[in-house]
C-alpha cells in the first residue's frame, strides 16, 4: 500500500540540453530565440526561462552524448512566436497545430531544431473562440 507524504516533485529548477558546440548553441538561444543569458561557466551557458535555468553544455562521458529531451516553451501567441522565429531563420518541422481539445481551451504544438539537432517545441493552450 502506498504511504501518503506531503512530499511531490513539482518544479522544474533546470534543464541540460547537450550540445557540442557551446559558441553555436548559445548565440542561436540567445539571438534567435530571444532567451536571457545568465552566464557561461567551462562549457556550460546558462540562460533563465521564466525562473528554470536552461543548460547548454557539453556532455561529460561517452554515456552522456545523445540528444535531449523535447523542452516545450509555453508562449501565450503561437502564431506571434511562430512567425517571429520564422523571421528569425528558424525553419519549423511543421506550423503551429492542435493536438489536443482540453475542453475549454486547445493545447497547440509547433517544432524545430536547434543546431545540434534537439527537438524543441512551442507550446500554447490558448482559451476556445
Amino acid at each position: 500500500m502506498p504511504t501518503v507524504t506531503s512530499f511531490g516533485l513539482d518544479r522544474i529548477g533546470q534543464i541540460a540540453i547537450n550540445v557540442h558546440d557551446v559558441e553555436r548553441a548559445t548565440a542561436f538561444y540567445r539571438d534567435t530565440l530571444g532567451m536571457r543569458f545568465l552566464f557561461r561557466a567551462g562549457d556550460m551557458a546558462f540562460f533563465d526561462c521564466g525562473g528554470v535555468r536552461l543548460l547548454l553544455g557539453t556532455a561529460t562521458s561517452p554515456e552522456h552524448d545523445h540528444p535531449a529531451s523535447i523542452v516545450y516553451y509555453k508562449v501565450d501567441d503561437i502564431a506571434a512566436a511562430h512567425a517571429e522565429l520564422v523571421a528569425r531563420g528558424v525553419a519549423f518541422e511543421q506550423a503551429p497545430h492542435v493536438v489536443a481539445d482540453l475542453g475549454d481551451r486547445e493545447l497547440w504544438l509547433a517544432f524545430f531544431r536547434d543546431p545540434e539537432s534537439n527537438v524543441v517545441a512551442l507550446m500554447a493552450e490558448p482559451l476556445k473562440a
